[in-house]
């Protein structure tokens, strides 16, 4: 008899769910501060988690859209610009817990099981749409440093350039406030069994190294930031200086230029 396969679709908005306000648009749902469940009959489930992604498995493409269909009229200005993620659970009493060719295999696919996969395959869609997010903040940054290197200043207009800072500030501190809820779930501790079904998703979709590259990344903004604001202060201090030095000549002539129309002939 072959396996039973169960199929998680994830996706993943630009924007963070407020789980208690969700909570009425999905009747029979059960809300906490990491997600919101939804069981769908037969076997299958929704859940939402406040990172701003959504996860259903072993619902039918229909009752998928039904249920996009709740998270929008709950949110109906959620972002268009989304990333997805799917993954496959194969389940056999003749299994042990492990993932052979991308594939988890376990024993037994309980309600919890089912809920810590959910929960991977949400933190990598979740991880993905930051990834993004930071490249192209870090692409952006590199192409100032790049002009900075070839012109040895920022430039002369810098409003734009604050413009750009309070944005990579902004970003920055809204995906260090969001990575801390990808930690490790508290089920996992009290089962070994969740533990190995756990980490073993973790390294399937390589979730550790993902994280320690965005963090070098954002480190890594954060110092060029610091260059440019420097770079930026030092040239303002310059030209006040200039003006100073301007200033002080301009009343030396007002003050010199009288005293020699009175001693001219």
């Amino acid at each position: 008899m072959p396996p039973q396969l169960h199929q998680f679709n994830a996706i993943a908005f630009e924007e963070n769910f407020n789980l208690r306000r969700l909570a009425p648009h999905f009747p029979g749902a059960r809300a906490t501060l990491r997600e919101l469940r939804h069981a769908i009959e037969p076997n299958g489930g929704v859940y939402v988690f406040p990172f701003g992604a959504i996860v259903t498995h072993d619902i039918p493409a229909e009752q998928r859209d039904a249920e996009l269909k709740r998270l929008h009229t709950a949110m109906p200005k959620l972002t268009a610009k989304v990333v997805r993620e799917d993954y496959t659970v194969a389940e056999d009493p003749a299994f042990k817990i492990g993932i052979v060719d991308g594939v988890l295999r376990v024993d037994r696919f309980t309600p919890a099981r089912a809920g810590i996969v959910a929960l991977t395959v949400a933190q990598s869609a979740a991880m993905e749409y930051y990834e993004n997010l930071v490249e192209d903040l870090f692409a952006r940054t590199g192409s100032l440093i790049e002009r900075l290197e070839r012109r040895g200043t920022v430039p002369f207009r810098i409003r734009p350039l604050h413009r750009f800072i309070g944005e990579a500030i902004g970003t920055r501190t809204e995906v260090l406030s969001v990575l801390h809820l990808l930690d490790k779930p508290d089920e996992t501790w009290d089962d070994p069994a969740m533990d190995r079904i756990y980490g073993d998703l973790r390294a399937e979709f390589d979730l550790r190294d993902r994280y320690a590259a965005l963090e070098l990344k954002l480190r890594s903004i954060q110092e060029s930031l610091e260059l440019l604001v420097d770079v930026a202060r030092d040239r303002r201090l310059l030209l006040l200086e200039i003006t100073v030095v301007f200033l002080i000549l301009l009343e030396l002539v007002f003050t010199i230029l009288p005293a020699l129309r009175s001693t001219g002939p």
